[in-house]
């Protein structure tokens, strides 16, 4: 099961995915205002979930200035492409220039690679390293489930900008022929902003695709 929840003003989106245990990893915490960080705590405690991990789709600063306070109030490990490191370094510098103040995130995480598999509970999550947005962005795809969430990768009509330091247009187009087109057609993605859509419906809509 997914929950969504979208933070700060540029919307990012936050899913809490859990299990029918209970278990469930936190992507991409952006959650900055004491209300949004309420929020995310009641849902968590009324659905009696059990938080095992925050997963980072990339390291930009609207998707990690949660995770400060998510790994400390369930005291849980972060997991994030290495390659991203130094995205996750400069995210709490770089989101004061937006007057954005939050604490640092926790620089000790654990890799994904691309082809690792994340367990959440009963539930396995595949990981498609997707760089080009950033170097070390990465899709989550659960093939049972039949989703995947892509981070800033690509969103419902358009893809990920690569105009901010470690992006590259040709990396993330090679990333969406290859990490995402080749997904079956009716996979739901869940973007870093935005609604979710499909596959099938980006190929059909989505004026970025013919690269």
């Amino acid at each position: 099961m997914i929950k969504t929840f979208y933070f700060n003003d540029l919307r990012t989106c936050c899913y809490v995915l859990y299990d029918s245990g209970g278990k469930c990893a936190i992507i991409d915490p952006g959650c900055y205002s004491e209300s949004e960080k309420n929020r995310i705590v009641k849902f968590v405690t009324e659905n009696s979930l059990e938080p095992l991990m925050i997963i980072n789709t990339h390291g930009h600063f609207d998707h990690v200035m949660g995770n400060a306070f998510v790994s400390s109030r369930w005291n849980i490990p972060t997991y994030l492409n290495r390659a991203d490191l130094p995205q996750l370094r400069r995210a709490s510098p770089y989101g004061s220039y937006f007057g954005y103040n939050f604490d640092p995130p926790v620089e000790d995480v654990i890799d994904m690679q691309d082809g690792d598999s994340v367990n959440v509970g009963g539930i396995t999550l595949e990981v498609r390293t997707s760089p080009g947005h950033t170097a070390g962005g990465v899709i989550l795809y659960d093939p049972k489930g039949g989703y995947a969430f892509t981070g800033d990768t690509i969103f419902k009509g358009s893809i990920g900008r690569t105009d901010l330091p470690g992006g590259d247009y040709d990396l993330l187009a090679d990333s969406i022929r290859k990490k995402v087109l080749t997904l079956p057609k009716e996979t739901i993605l869940y973007p870093g902003h935005g609604p979710s859509t499909t596959i099938a419906y980006e190929m059909m809509t989505n004026p970025f695709i013919a690269f």
